[in-house]
């Protein structure tokens, strides 16, 4: 448009002039662009109606792994003699291959393909629209155009496989599992012994106790398998994530997060993951592979967030929870969260907390000096006195030094039972 306006004023200015001074040599220099006008006003593009198909290799993938894009273009309208066509990317999206701006000519009723490839860090990727510019071969006249094509990618975040996540909540659902029911009834461990009933195996006849009974039989009883509800708490909140220039723990809680979500729905249980942030973000609790995807996408989309109203936790409600169910938080723990996480286990909740060492990981950013050093050992002596508060209250808490895999380090003490004499595992 530029350049039609350009020529238009030229070939103005040269009638005017050759029509004021009666020069005919004005005027028949003002005929070569007059006739370059007409003829790129005669292979004008129409306005271009074109659309646009999107298709992505995986709409789900690892962090860094490629993912191929391709946009399929079909022409609906008249030839086009230059189409160009741009697609926004998100700034946190790389591209490892290609170009996602191309220049081609497009004939009437054809289709031409494109592709490019991306790879990102964890997170949600929207596609949402293509911008378009058709122009005629000499550049005169052009039609901008914004077209939308839907696409979304998610990239997920690293699964580390757990063998196991051994839980002992007072309250379990009715379905067989993995998590004794402190009930009676079809299991592996021994519960204690009851009268001989009809229709009982003759295997389950503890001949000992009914040795000291002429008259009675006794039989063994086992204690019952169940799943339970279990609810995860990821903290987002930047005072409890955020340290040293802006160097964040919470990629290391969102693998902690993952990792026991995957590890205790293959166990059977019912499980639902909280996001504590800027906002709350409920992924109510349900059973299956589709609950895993559900929990994976949620863990996509979750981000580091600031907000006075969610600043501590006093608005983690146990009405999100059912009653006597097992709550695992992932928070490096700040000191004002002692009071909320002792009320949940006073409620009758079993209460876990898998804490990345924010120490630990805030001490390898600072450069080594002698007052970073004693702030270090100041701050490590608060932090082990409200690790001791939350395990006399009968809280178990699981540190975990984030330079060691999650599923080497932690994995192992996840998979024994603790008891309430002893809960605070430091795993370094």
């Amino acid at each position: 448009m530029k350049r039609f306006i350009f020529l238009s004023t030229i070939i103005y200015t040269l009638l005017l002039l050759g029509l004021v001074s009666l020069n005919g040599g004005l005027i028949a220099t003002a005929i070569p662009f007059a006739l370059y006008l007409l003829y790129g006003f005669y292979n004008a593009p129409e306005s271009p109606q074109i659309r646009i198909e999107r298709k992505l290799s995986s709409d789900r993938a690892a962090p860094g792994t490629d993912v191929i894009v391709t946009l399929t273009v079909h022409n609906d309208g008249g030839s086009i003699e230059e189409l160009s066509i741009e697609d926004k990317l998100s700034s946190n999206l790389t591209l490892r291959l290609g170009s996602t701006r191309h220049l081609f000519r497009l004939p009437k009723g054809s289709s031409h393909a494109l592709t490019y490839t991306v790879a990102g860090p964890r997170g949600a990727y929207n596609f949402e629209s293509v911008q378009i510019e058709a122009r005629d071969g000499l550049g005169l006249i052009h039609h901008a155009k914004t077209i939308p094509t839907a696409g979304q990618l998610f990239v997920f975040p690293d699964v580390r496989r757990l063998k196991s996540v051994v839980i002992r909540p007072r309250k379990t659902r009715v379905y067989a599992g993995q998590i004794p029911a402190r009930a009676g009834g079809s299991g592996t461990d021994f519960f204690g012994v009851r009268d001989y009933q009809p229709g009982d195996s003759p295997r389950a006849i503890n001949w000992h106790a009914s040795a000291r009974h002429a008259d009675s039989l006794y039989a063994n009883e086992f204690q019952q398998e169940r799943v339970a509800d279990v609810g995860i708490v990821l903290d987002a909140r930047e005072r409890a994530n955020l340290f040293h220039e802006g160097h964040s723990i919470f990629e290391h809680s969102i693998t902690a997060a993952a990792a026991l979500s995957d590890a205790l729905i293959a166990q059977g249980n019912r499980v639902g993951l909280l996001v504590y942030g800027s906002y709350l973000n409920w992924t109510l609790p349900a059973y299956g592979k589709f609950q895993r995807e559900r929990i994976l996408h949620s863990l996509a989309r979750a981000t580091v967030g600031h907000s006075s109203v969610f600043e501590g936790l006093e608005h983690l409600s146990s009405r999100m929870f059912p009653p006597e169910s097992q709550i695992i938080l992932v928070s490096s723990l700040t000191n004002d969260d002692l009071d909320i996480v002792v009320q949940f286990r006073a409620r009758g909740y079993q209460v876990l907390v898998v804490s990345p060492d924010p120490i630990k990981y805030e001490i390898e950013l600072l450069p080594s000096a002698k007052h970073v050093e004693i702030a270090s050992r100041v701050v490590r002596l608060e932090r082990n006195l409200l690790i001791r508060k939350l395990e006399r209250a009968g809280v178990q808490v699981i540190e975990w030094d984030v330079s060691k895999p999650f599923d080497q380090a932690v994995g192992p003490v996840l998979m024994r039972p603790h008891s309430q004499g002893f809960v605070h595992w430091r795993v370094s």
